[in-house]
């Protein structure tokens, strides 16, 4: 136990270890089953109740207790554990989503949320394995913000269309702008904007300095495309 919350671990996380394939997979089997089971969980059923709150509830401990873990091992002061990366900021504006059902933060939530949390799922940017807390609470919470987006789409109607697709990309870029200013204030790297997080990602391959921000906007704007691709074609199919 006391390794399993200790600020470091011996158990160095490996991509696509054992342990990786089996939280794939999970995160696989979870997504199946809202999908399969979308008529099921309409809002005001007694499943969409459950779930709503069980994804609520992992979004709020997952966050809270890492900032709980940086602060008794004194990492909290680097100014790195603030949840103003993608996946944080898509934990919060999910929860809101789940309390609130209001549109924008679901529209939002489903631009923002799916495809960082699912890049960060193939290949995390993760020190320790499951032996280690961070473990757990890394691929609880990016699967958790996954699950809410798709969960919200799923039991809520909500339109998805071009204004809103851009609409939510200003908001990216707006917010980005802000994070470059705060890295270069506190030395951070909040949304990866002044170097990737790791070897073996897709942000590797953005190049460097200028061109790697033009390739990383660009990026995110070509996948909120995708995103709005997927879901008209989603939505024509349920209209056959």
């Amino acid at each position: 136990m006391k390794q399993w919350w200790g600020a470091y671990s011996t158990h160095r996380f490996e991509l696509f270890s054992y342990s990786h394939f089996i939280m794939l997979i999970f995160f696989t089997i979870g997504t199946l089953f809202l999908l399969l089971y979308a008529q099921q969980i309409k809002r005001e059923t007694l499943p969409h109740h459950w779930i709503r709150w069980i994804l609520f509830s992992l979004l709020l401990i997952c966050e809270l207790s890492y900032q709980i873990w940086a602060l008794a091992h004194g990492f909290f002061t680097t100014g790195l554990y603030l949840p103003l990366h993608l996946c944080g900021i898509a934990s919060i504006i999910g929860m809101i989503g789940l309390l609130t059902y209001h549109p924008k933060f679901i529209q939002l939530n489903y631009f923002i949320g799916i495809v960082p949390a699912l890049f960060a799922l193939i290949t995390p940017d993760l020190p320790y394995d499951y032996e280690h807390f961070r473990f757990w609470k890394f691929f609880i919470q990016h699967m958790a913000i996954v699950w809410t987006s798709i969960f919200l789409l799923l039991s809520i109607k909500v339109p998805i269309h071009l204004k809103v697709t851009l609409e939510a990309y200003l908001y990216l870029l707006g917010y980005a702008v802000v994070m470059a200013l705060f890295n270069k204030w506190m030395n951070t790297n909040y949304l990866y904007l002044s170097y990737p997080p790791m070897e073996g990602t897709l942000l590797n391959l953005l190049g460097t300095g200028f061109s790697y921000l033009f390739n990383l906007s660009l990026m995110a704007l070509s996948f909120f495309f995708l995103l709005l691709v997927i879901y008209k074609g989603s939505y024509l199919l349920k209209r056959k």
